[in-house]
C-alpha cells in the first residue's frame, strides 16, 4: 500500500499558539518510517469519523523541519475533537 503513494498518519492535535488554537489546522504524525515529512508537502489528507463523514485536507508544510515526521495539514471543515488520535490517509 505504501508503494502506491499512500501513507498512514495519526492526528496528534490542533495547531496551537499560547492563547489560540486553529481547529482547521492539525498536526499529523506520519507512521511510515520510509517516508520523510518534507516529501509529503502538497499531498491530500483524508480522514473519516465513526459516522462515515469524510474530511478532506492537504499538507501545507512539515512541522519542526520534519525532524519527528510530523506535518501540518489544513482542512476545509474543522475536525471535531473526537478525531484526535485517529488514523488518516495521506496521498502523495
Amino acid at each position: 500500500m505504501e508503494g502506491a503513494g499512500i501513507s498512514v498518519g495519526v492526528i496528534m492535535g490542533y495547531r496551537r499558539g499560547a492563547k489560540t488554537q486553529n481547529t482547521k489546522q492539525l498536526l499529523i504524525r506520519v507512521i511510515n518510517s520510509n517516508v520523510k515529512a518534507n516529501n509529503l508537502v502538497g499531498g491530500k489528507v483524508i480522514a473519516r469519523d465513526s459516522y462515515g463523514n469524510m474530511y478532506v485536507g492537504r499538507v501545507i508544510r512539515a512541522h519542526a523541519r520534519g525532524r519527528n515526521n510530523v506535518v501540518i495539514a489544513v482542512f476545509k471543515r474543522s475536525l471535531p475533537g473526537q478525531m484526535i488520535g485517529s488514523e488518516v490517509l495521506i496521498y502523495r
